[in-house]
């Protein structure tokens, strides 16, 4: 059996001379059919896993996606590594729910994340002996139209990760493969995936020399500055990357690619998250935050908290660009950190601004997001996918040119009433969290807001006593707006503004929610039958404005468009009270 796909390809390549001068199948064509059958059945075994579950013998365990269950003899036969730890787990309690259960992350190491569709083809070609088509959810980004799909990042991420299981069990044919295949788009893989596929064939070591050798001399000649490789590759790779730069006279060898020490000491210093050192180093007076690329670095590599307190210092030119001709934006989407990219536009970033390959902050982050994340449904109360949630930014920035700059107190101090604008903010804004988690989040972070009241929305006349501590008047006496009370009323306003801005989507369900309902009492935490019926009345009102919109979106765009699908994909399941 561990031939049998190189025996399938041996005999297939003859089957064009297998039938006999007098028309009857010989033995090549009957083996043929023999191995293709043989194939077939396999390969159903592990496909109807309920068919086939009383034969089924171990779990394998893949982080946020189901459990696939598979037969340990079949794997122990195909693949050495597996015949191994296998071996090491034969004592442990046939039968055992948790002894027949094994994590994917141990099996594999934490090396390279392998996700599950990866897993799911290496797994079926141990059974089968083919290679069937790769799954589009994982390998097709959401650029449709100007992407081929052969170097963008899901491509290349799934491939990478493909191989790595294949090597890491043993599988000399299925990795080599997916060298060759890797090694057929070296040229057309954009340059940030490069590390990805160096790291993979650097772990692969002695079955993917080949590719090895070819992505090290791709990317020594390639622009990829020495911070992005020595944050993420092995230190003797780096320094075969120097070695081979320096022979070739691609840096000098004062500083061999690597910054001056005084901005590597403000790298450091954003590392630490200590903004007050990066600012007493600049009084030095050595260099400036637009030199050392220090908001570039920050976005990339450090904490979100870090970019927004940079920022803050307004030392730093947010549509600088750097040496590659990337400017913080660009970055960022690379990032794929929605904060990130929502405090930068607040600052000023534009939108609008194309990389040396003419790609906007908007193509890249499509280039970076799996089919399967964007399109797929998420469902009410889950976190929207990040991918997802920097691409419906960006698109939000691009169609609305005005900057929205600081938060205006016009919001806060609408209504004749206060004490019950108050309220209403902070009823609004409990409201986004429950209903969508992380554009709350998001926006509650970049306005700096810690939480909000224990949901309790009850009618503006009878405010909460509470509000992160501060004290709200209940008397009958005229409510007196101190400054901390304004101060809040500008954090939720601008919480709010921000969710408007870039998440209409979501803010347009808000506004009719809470236009609509006056006693939401508890919402979604109350217990009792009636609380909850209004609940999930609620949740039908969600999902009749997702479904409105989907079908004006298909009356007006027949054809599929990314601005729009997002609809589609954050359409809720409707859930009944029991």
């Amino acid at each position: 059996m561990e031939t049998m796909d190189s025996q399938v390809t041996a005999v297939t390549s003859s089957d064009s001379d297998s039938v006999s001068v007098e028309g009857a199948p010989d033995a090549a064509d009957t083996d043929v059919q023999a191995l293709r059958r043989l194939s077939d059945n396999l390969a159903a075994a592990f496909r109807s896993p309920d068919d086939f579950a009383f034969l089924a013998d171990v779990r394998i365990a893949v982080p946020g996606a189901p459990e696939l269950r598979v037969h340990r003899c079949v794997l122990c036969a195909r693949s050495p590594f597996l015949r191994a730890v296998f071996a090491r787990r034969a004592g442990r309690g046939a039968g055992d729910a948790e002894a027949d259960k094994i994590e994917l992350r141990k099996l594999l190491g934490e090396e390279v994340e392998v996700g599950y569709e990866a897993l799911r083809l290496v797994l079926e070609y141990l059974y089968s002996g083919r290679v069937g088509d790769l799954p589009k959810a994982a390998c097709v980004c959401v650029d449709e139209d100007g992407c081929a799909h052969v170097g963008c990042r899901p491509a290349v991420a799934f491939m990478a990760q493909v191989l790595f299981a294949a090597s890491t069990f043993q599988v000399a044919e299925l990795t080599n493969l997916f060298q060759r295949r890797l090694l057929d788009v070296l040229d057309k893989v954009e340059v940030d995936n490069l590390p990805l596929i160096l790291s993979v064939a650097n772990l692969c070591d002695r079955s993917c020399m080949n590719l090895l050798e070819r992505c090290l001399e791709t990317v020594v000649r390639s622009n990829l500055d020495m911070i992005t490789l020595e944050k993420v590759l092995p230190p003797d790779v780096v320094k075969w990357i120097v070695d081979a730069r320096l022979s070739l006279g691609l840096v000098s060898p004062e500083d061999k690619g690597f910054p001056n020490l005084h901005v590597r000491r403000i790298h450091r210093a954003l590392d630490s998250d200590d903004v007050e050192l990066v600012r007493m180093l600049l009084k030095e007076g050595k260099t400036n935050l637009d030199d050392a690329y220090a908001l570039h670095y920050a976005v990339e590599h450090c904490d979100s908290k870090i970019t927004t307190e940079l920022l803050d210092l307004s030392l730093a030119d947010v549509n600088h660009r750097n040496p590659r001709g990337y400017t913080v934006l660009h970055i960022s989407a690379r990032r794929r950190e929605p904060k990130i990219i929502v405090s930068l536009l607040t600052k000023g970033a534009r939108p609008s601004d194309v990389t040396l390959d003419h790609r906007k902050a908007v193509q890249i982050s499509k280039r970076l997001a799996k089919h399967g994340d964007y399109f797929g449904i998420t469902e009410e109360g889950k976190l929207s996918p990040k991918d997802r949630l920097c691409i419906e930014i960006l698109e939000q920035a691009e169609s609305r040119d005005p900057q929205l700059g600081e938060a205006s107190v016009s919001l806060a101090l609408a209504g004749d009433s206060l004490r019950g604008r108050l309220l209403y903010l902070e009823n609004r804004v409990a409201l986004a969290r429950i209903l969508f988690p992380m554009e709350a989040r998001v926006a509650m972070d970049i306005a700096q807001v810690d939480g909000t009241l224990e949901f309790t929305l009850g009618s503006s006349a009878n405010p909460p006593s509470e509000i992160q501590g501060t004290t709200v008047d209940q008397s009958d006496t005229p409510f007196k707006m101190r400054e901390k009370h304004l101060a809040r009323m500008r954090a939720l306003s601008k919480t709010v503004e921000l969710g408007k801005r870039f998440f209409p989507r979501c803010s347009k369900v808000l506004d009719k929610i809470m236009d609509d309902e006056t006693e939401l009492a508890s919402l979604g935490r109350d217990t009792s039958i009636e609380k909850k019926r209004r609940f999930h009345d609620l949740q039908d009102v969600l999902h009749k404005a997702f479904s409105e919109d989907k079908e004006e979106f298909d009356r007006s765009a027949p054809s599929c468009s990314s601005s729009s699908t997002s609809i589609r994909a954050v359409r809720p399941r409707r859930r009944r009270t029991p």
